[in-house]
């Protein structure tokens, strides 16, 4: 394989809804909140959904490098239950290999209300269920090596289990890679994620608000500044800005494309991350990688959900 995908298998529940939504039930516009199974059933009952289906970040970025012509697979733990097999379903249309054995857990398959404003931006709810309880005796030594990057997500990093399957993976992995995810995930992991991006990832996807929460910076110039410090590669999306790679004294930038019309931003550091990921797999330079992942991304938003 070219590329592994490990991250949080979630099925995705796309609903639209008015700012309204948002403050009536105390969520944070454009962020992600874990919620238990009774939080997301409660705040499902007066909405209406428009679609369904299997997503979770790195799988979205993994079923992007595929559409593109890649060979990948995806380890993400699911329930042998209705929403488990349909994510199995999802994957395997997509031609992405699933090297996790669905069995019978004791929690339900994970679950995350996508909320999208009129604004097209999108708030997410996640009922984690087993995605969240992934174990080092879940991560195949054999296959991680098989594969020349191994893509995780800091959704999927807590402390307990998905800590030693983080380590687990990384170590064994010929180059690794890691989405910053989101504001939330840097914010509860701050020193971990540091940790991570400065000593053990070969590379780092983040926006620019990310980066700049984990390492404290009051401007870009000290985002520019660490990366070369620790002499990894580091990609950030800049929203309107566009996109930058940043990799010992290289300092490459790409434009974000103009006139697009938006529809939902769900999914744009994920297509950004496997249009990337395409271009430097296959030896593109540093700039054709990031036209690479705008090219996708723009995609992306121009339609409602997280898949192409």
């Amino acid at each position: 394989m070219k590329i592994l995908g490990i991250g949080n298998a979630i099925v995705d529940v796309i609903c639209k809804i008015d700012d309204n939504f948002l403050s009536k039930n105390g969520l944070t516009k454009s962020t992600m909140k874990l919620v238990d199974e009774n939080e997301f059933k409660i705040l499902l009952e007066n909405l209406k959904i428009e679609k369904t289906i299997s997503g979770g970040s790195v799988a979205n970025s993994i079923v992007g490098l595929s559409q593109l012509g890649s060979e990948v697979g995806f380890i993400g733990k699911v329930n042998d239950d209705d929403l488990g097999r349909k994510y199995l379903e999802g994957l395997q249309k997509e031609k992405v290999k699933f090297l996790y054995k669905i069995k019978t857990e004791k929690i339900p398959t994970g679950t995350c209300l996508i909320l999208i404003t009129p604004d097209s931006e999108r708030t997410m709810c996640t009922f984690l269920g087993t995605a969240g309880k992934i174990s080092e005796n879940d991560i195949d030594e054999k296959i991680v090596k098989k594969s020349e990057i191994t893509f995780l997500e800091g959704y999927l990093w807590d402390k307990g289990d998905p800590q030693k399957a983080f380590n687990k993976a990384i170590s064994c992995s010929k180059q690794s890679a890691m989405s910053l995810s989101d504001l939330f995930c840097v914010e509860r992991h701050k020193d971990y994620f540091l940790d991570l991006v400065q000593n053990k990832l070969d590379i780092t996807f983040a926006n620019e608000q990310e980066i700049r929460a984990l390492i404290g910076a009051k401007d870009f110039k000290d985002v520019i500044e660490f990366a070369r410090k620790i002499k990894r590669l580091i990609v950030i999306t800049r929203g309107e800005i566009g996109a930058v790679a940043i990799y010992n004294d290289k300092f490459v930038k790409c434009d974000a494309k103009k006139d697009l019309k938006i529809k939902d931003l769900t999914g744009a550091g994920d297509l950004f991350a496997a249009g990337f990921l395409h271009g430097y797999i296959n030896k593109l330079s540093l700039k054709e990688s990031l036209e690479k992942g705008t090219e996708l991304s723009s995609k992306i938003i121009q339609q409602v959900g997280a898949r192409l």
